[in-house]
């Protein structure tokens, strides 16, 4: 089958629901499932000399437990969970097949299927350029092509940028909702209306200590925002406010609220 000539009718969908039925029939009809909400295809398995790390990731856009097969998965993940346009995501959400050149079914599950804020989709394979082989080549083209064919966007993305993932994981530890304190997170709206750096922001609205948790849980939902890619967190990075301020009362939105 050539790539650029599959359609949604060519490819088979399989999928577990939320209730734990097994689910199956062409694309062009179960695409309107709301696959953020599936339970994972396939197990996460765990054996001894295992080659990749498996577990499970608390996305606090979901408010529960996502897994993965990778560490470079896990990343992405956290990647995805730090997206403020992503409200939903799951993993191995579904199985999909088709006839491959030679008659036999070709089989291929993707990592993640997200869903955005405007109800879009995107579904998400995770694999580094230098380990794809012209087999997962070819399943990745016609994976992309079937997502295109009912409206879905598709990334097959490999390791991320390195400073951006260091910041982004260590902002992570800080993304449950329990870190936010609405007293404090209102004075740091004075202290970082014009920007100030991370850690005089911090003293300026109280103990640093006490205080350095809840600027980093509103830089991980957006409320504050500052350059992630240049250099790693430090005491003086510049910090301001980010499109959104969620405090502790009344809210000033100019954009849609961060999720998480």
């Amino acid at each position: 089958m050539d790539a650029c000539e599959v359609s949604a009718e060519d490819v088979e969908l399989e999928y577990v629901s939320a209730s734990g039925a097994r689910e199956r029939g062409p694309l062009c009809r179960l695409w309107p499932v709301r696959f953020e909400s599936v339970r994972p295809e396939r197990r996460f398995p765990a054996f001894r000399g295992q080659g990749n790390w498996c577990g499970w990731y608390w996305s606090a856009t979901c408010g529960g437990h996502v897994g993965y097969e990778s560490w470079l998965e896990r990343d992405h993940l956290m990647l995805l969970d730090f997206d403020p346009l992503a409200t939903g995501m799951s993993s191995q959400p579904f199985r999909l097949s088709w006839a491959g050149p030679d008659g036999k079914r070709v089989r291929h599950t993707p990592d993640f299927f997200v869903r955005r804020a405007d109800g879009t989709a995107l579904v998400v394979d995770v694999r580094p350029d230098e380990r794809i082989g012209p087999g997962d080549a070819m399943k990745f083209a016609v994976t992309a092509t079937a997502c295109r064919s009912v409206g879905w966007d598709f990334a097959r993305i490999g390791t991320p940028d390195a400073v951006l993932m260091a910041n982004v994981r260590w902002l992570a530890g800080y993304r449950h909702p329990r870190v936010h304190r609405a007293d404090v997170a209102d004075r740091l709206v004075d202290v970082f209306t014009d920007g100030a750096g991370l850690l005089e922001g911090a003293r300026r609205t109280g103990d640093q200590i006490a205080v350095l948790p809840v600027p980093f849980h509103l830089l991980w939902r957006g409320a504050l925002t500052t350059d992630l890619e240049t250099g790693l967190l430090a005491a003086d990075t510049q910090v301001r406010l980010g499109l959104v301020w969620e405090g502790g009362g009344d809210a000033v939105a100019s954009a849609t609220a961060a999720s998480g």
